[in-house]
């Protein structure tokens, strides 16, 4: 796998997943994602941008424009310090959540990505990467 370009992004406002989601819009359209691919990889990036600020109490996406087998896609990688999940499995069943939420962010997030890795450690934090291709 080729990388083609990278941009790491802070999350730690409600600013900054505006900024992650018109960021992975331009560089989507830049690769000339169709719209659906476009629409699919920028909510991927909202919801785990905001589980990142939320859940995660901060931290930051990598965002990695890459080529792979004559393909491009977009990969971005969100990691956190915070308290981790205890149960991965649990929290990718639609309807679970640890907040006040519909629990609809990471399985949501997993069925619109290519490819999706869930790493999380408690205490430690977590760092989820997702894949789009075109």
């Amino acid at each position: 796998m080729m990388l083609l370009k990278s941009e790491s992004l802070p999350i730690v406002s409600e600013q900054d997943i505006v900024r992650a989601r018109q960021v992975a819009r331009q560089w989507a359209i830049d690769l000339n994602f169709k719209l659906i691919d476009q629409t699919k990889f920028v909510t991927a990036v909202s919801e785990l941008a905001r589980n990142t600020l939320i859940y995660g109490r901060g931290g930051f996406m990598l965002l990695e424009a890459v080529e792979k087998d004559l393909r491009k896609g977009l990969r971005a990688v969100f990691e956190d310090r915070g308290p981790g999940i205890p149960d991965i499995e649990e929290a990718l069943k639609d309807g679970f959540s640890t907040g006040n939420s519909l629990g609809l962010g990471l399985p949501g997030a997993k069925r619109l990505s290519n490819e999706f890795e869930i790493i999380s450690q408690p205490g430690e934090g977590t760092r989820v990467t997702i894949a789009r291709w075109t």
